[in-house]
């Protein structure tokens, strides 16, 4: 049922027809292309991702405070792969651990530092967090998101983890949560929209368009950037039936399109500006295929949606780094793979990482004050023909290896397309 309040807005945009009689989508088939640089930007985080998800382990806990045993029973879980100890010793800073016989883990003084600028940085942009929900629940078809799905990517879309607690009640004339979300947001509860704001019901597309009309004085229809990766070339027929779909008229993802035919590529316009738009919702314009495909139902999405991906190269990228599929928003990012808008969340993975290069700065200068102290030690034997004992050796040369290995536990990219 719509929203009252968005009853114009949606019959208006109920009136949109196909321009062309219902056709299936071509079915040629775009070959899938590996871009090295995206590719790179995804596997510079794969550190963060680790270390996060086992620092949340810990924060997730009755006061912040975790049985180490308890802990390193849960490498698999956070996809670890290294032992918890071993990890920790490369990055010291993260978290604190007491000392025998019940070793427990706890935030380091660093993280507990960071923990604080991170509510600061929330509190300072809750309007832009509380603008981005909003927009999530309005292209839904019913306006409203189950709160399970929202929590599984909030920190794509730089949601505080308490978000149903520190963000929604702050902003009553925009969200209304119904049902109980349970103490981990995993209950069967909905978080509603309770207001269309017409504001907010402008893509990307569409405010790019309304700039560049304000710079050259002339309006321009809102339209897909198309840039394709050096190298990469598609076929004839495939090139003709992009140059035409791009022709068609701009179906906004905050319009009502049910009217649309399925299989028409007017409404594949609409699923890659759905598409389009979600990935520039998130904090680094990229985005875990598993993690979108729960979205399907409400964004009206196709069970097939991973396939309009590979059939736009010049619009998205799919990489395949890290043992899953993530979506990357082609133009989001420059040649060297960083970013070129940058998200003021982002300085919360900055603020983190930096921590880590702390702590691994410092593990690495204690190996080498070791090394250097071993090697005295097998000189003075040496000269006395004494044998240093093995367990001397046989931990340093763990703690050397653990530390020079920084690169050789890397995950295997996904099965290729």
């Amino acid at each position: 049922m719509l929203l009252p309040a968005a009853a114009a807005a949606a019959a208006a945009a109920s009136r949109l027809v196909p321009l062309s009689p219902c056709r299936r989508i071509s079915s040629l088939k775009v070959p899938w292309k590996r871009d090295p640089v995206l590719d790179a930007a995804i596997t510079r985080d794969r550190r963060f991702r680790q270390a996060s998800r086992l620092v949340r382990e810990v924060l997730l806990s009755p006061g912040r405070r975790l049985l180490f045993r308890y802990l390193t029973k849960r490498r698999e879980r956070v996809n670890l792969p290294v032992r918890v100890p071993t990890f920790l010793r490369r990055y010291p800073t993260l978290l604190s651990v007491s000392p025998p016989p019940e070793p427990i883990a706890s935030p380091s003084p660093q993280l507990l530092a960071f923990l604080d600028f991170a509510s600061r940085l929330y509190e300072l942009h809750a309007p832009l967090l509380a603008s981005r929900l909003a927009k999530l629940l309005m292209i839904s078809s019913t306006h409203a998101l189950p709160v399970t799905k929202i929590a599984s990517a909030k920190r794509d879309f730089g949601l505080p983890d308490d978000f149903l607690v520190s963000l929604v009640p702050k902003y009553p004339d925009l969200f209304r949560l119904v049902g109980d979300p349970g103490p981990d947001a995993s209950g069967n509860a909905f978080l509603e929209l309770v207001a269309w704001d017409d504001q907010l019901a402008r893509s990307v597309i569409e405010l790019k368009a309304d700039k560049e009309a304000d710079v050259v004085g002339i309006r321009l229809r809102p339209n897909f950037t198309v840039k394709l990766p050096k190298g990469f070339y598609l076929k004839k027929e495939m090139r003709e039936w992009v140059r035409d779909w791009l022709e068609l008229p701009y179906v906004s993802p905050y319009a009502d399109a049910s009217s649309l035919c399925p299989a028409s590529p007017e409404a594949e316009k609409r699923t890659i500006g759905v598409l389009h738009e979600l990935l520039s919702l998130t904090v680094e314009r990229r985005m875990a295929l598993p993690i979108i495909a729960k979205f399907c139902d409400e964004y009206r999405l196709p069970n097939a949606f991973a396939n309009a991906f590979t059939r736009h190269p010049g619009i998205f990228y799919v990489s395949l780094k890290g043992g899953i599929k993530t979506a990357v928003l082609r133009e989001a990012y420059d040649e060297k793979g960083e970013l070129v808008d940058r998200d003021p969340l982002l300085e919360l993975k900055e603020r983190f990482v930096a921590i880590m290069e702390e702590g691994h700065k410092k593990y690495l200068e204690d190996l080498k004050r070791k090394r250097e102290a071993l090697q005295k030690e097998r000189e003075v034997a040496g000269r006395e023909g004494v044998k240093l004992p093995v367990e001397m050796e046989e931990q340093f040369e763990e703690d050397w290896h653990s530390g020079a290995s920084e690169g050789d536990d890397d995950t295997d990219d996904a099965c290729a397309q």
